[in-house]
């Protein structure tokens, strides 16, 4: 679900998942090899990803905080290169893709971006933790 959201194409997605059927039917495969065809498919990298979610017991989570005119964004609690993009919608449709990484990232906000809202998006649509902190000084 969490790399579904990530690609943000449904169609896709379920081609990746039908393509794995064809490509690999009657086969025993690897978990590298299904690693690296949703990567190829998709044409995003996600091993980072799939080191998070699957040799690790880590939820990774997304620290957050805002002031008047940002918010910023780091994840912590992850594998080194962590980088999960995502895509927050906010309450009228209007998607935004943010890309974590482990260093502050900041995203302005205008009248398309709802600092309360933004955490509710995330969380429903992705196996990650929040984490709202004090801003820093």
């Amino acid at each position: 679900h969490t790399i579904r959201n990530s690609i943000n194409n449904d169609v896709l997605f379920r081609n990746i998942l039908r393509g794995l059927n064809a490509t690999f039917y009657h086969s025993t495969v690897t978990t590298k090899q299904v690693e690296e065809y949703i990567s190829k498919e998709s044409t995003v990298d996600f091993s980072k990803i799939f080191d998070q979610y699957l040799r690790t017991t880590q939820v990774p989570t997304l620290e957050y905080y805002f002031n008047k005119k940002n918010i910023f964004y780091r994840w912590v609690n992850c594998v080194e290169g962590f980088d999960l993009s995502m895509i927050y919608k906010n309450e009228s449709g209007k998607e935004t893709r943010i890309s974590p990484t482990t260093v502050w990232q900041k995203l302005k906000i205008d009248k398309t971006i709802d600092p309360t809202f933004f955490p509710s998006t995330l969380e429903k649509n992705y196996f990650i933790q929040l984490s709202k902190v004090k801003g820093k000084k």
